[in-house]
């Protein structure tokens, strides 16, 4: 059986805890490596965007867990979701930016020889993983796709504990004007 080389896309410290502690404390025997990947054009405005970013970072460093950064390419994913600025939250707008972060996620695993990308975007209350997993299967073609169900009383706990940065939208300005 050939070992599972896995990205763990994340969008913040808070929804990502509990799944990067699992990974950490080898939950999964079958993976055998694991890297966080912190891509989020979609986060609004950059400051926000900052926040989140060195907060994951905080995190990971703190387990001695590897992680990448994507660029904050804002402008293309804008671009990427133009005319469904109007959608409500966990509508088609969430599920294309969702594929926007899959396929680059897919095309960082590729170079980086990893086989398999899991995510924690739906671990929040502002999203669906149903909808999170119908976009990753729509998206991923060339590797695996994990749809892992996180152990979400690990993911509180350690959020209790850690005193991360919360933030009380999803992320992009359309999710922060409904707020």
């Amino acid at each position: 059986m050939k070992k599972i080389k896995l990205v763990l896309m994340s969008c913040c410290a808070p929804c990502s805890a509990g799944a990067i502690k699992q990974l950490a404390d080898g939950e999964f025997p079958e993976t055998s490596d694991f890297i966080v990947l912190f891509y989020n054009p979609n986060i609004y405005p950059q400051t926000e965007y900052q926040k989140r970013l060195d907060e994951q970072i905080k995190h990971c460093e703190s387990l001695g867990v590897k992680y990448a950064v994507g660029d904050w390419d804002h402008n293309n994913w804008l671009e990427y979701v133009h005319g469904l600025e109007n959608e409500p939250e966990r509508g088609s707008r969430c599920s294309e930016c969702f594929k926007y972060r899959f396929k680059f996620a897919q095309q960082w695993a590729l170079e980086n020889g990893y086989n398999a990308i899991a995510s924690v975007f739906g671990v929040s209350k502002h999203k669906d993983q149903s909808q999170v997993d119908t976009s990753a299967n729509d998206t991923i073609s060339k590797i695996n796709y994990l749809p892992i169900i996180w152990n979400e009383s690990l993911r509180s706990e350690i959020n209790k504990k850690a005193g991360f940065y919360r933030q009380n939208y999803c992320g992009c300005e359309f999710s922060f004007r409904k707020v």
